[in-house]
């Protein structure tokens, strides 16, 4: 038998078992990414949830320490002494998601915690009203 028989019978086994290697490389890389991801997306909805909370726990205590008028922003909590809260969530993204409050006036309040990217930076949207009423709803209907 020929070497070069040989030698091309020998690299060919060894191309399709590095092809194999790689595609199960890759397949474990990809499951890994995967959990990874929604790890992160699981992370930034306890966050936003918290932060929501947060925010509807100190307009309400500053509304009780003000007999019952809220204030005009959010900014305005952390301006007393003590601060209500220790930054306004509204101004920047926060872990995956956007804060905003459309209505916040003496007489109540709405803020929303969205969702930077729908299913990538988290999965729900949450709401919160005067009186601290809480409510979510799955970012893909919001959109």
């Amino acid at each position: 038998m020929p070497i070069g028989l040989i030698i091309k019978g020998i690299s060919a086994k060894s191309f399709v078992t590095i092809m194999i290697v790689v595609s199960v490389f890759a397949l474990f890389l990809r499951i890994a990414i995967e959990r990874i991801i929604k790890y992160n997306i699981s992370q930034n909805d306890s966050i936003a949830l918290s932060t929501v909370k947060l925010i509807s726990a100190a307009l309400e205590n500053y509304a009780k320490d003000h007999h019952g008028i809220y204030p005009i922003s959010l900014a305005a909590l952390t301006k007393t002494e003590p601060p209500y809260l220790d930054r306004d969530y509204t101004n920047s993204l926060q872990k995956g998601y956007n804060y905003t409050c459309p209505r916040i006036e003496s007489s109540g309040y709405s803020c929303i915690a969205t969702p930077a990217r729908c299913k990538l930076s988290g999965r729900m949207a949450y709401y919160v009203t005067t009186g601290g009423i809480l409510s979510s709803q799955d970012c893909e209907k919001k959109e």
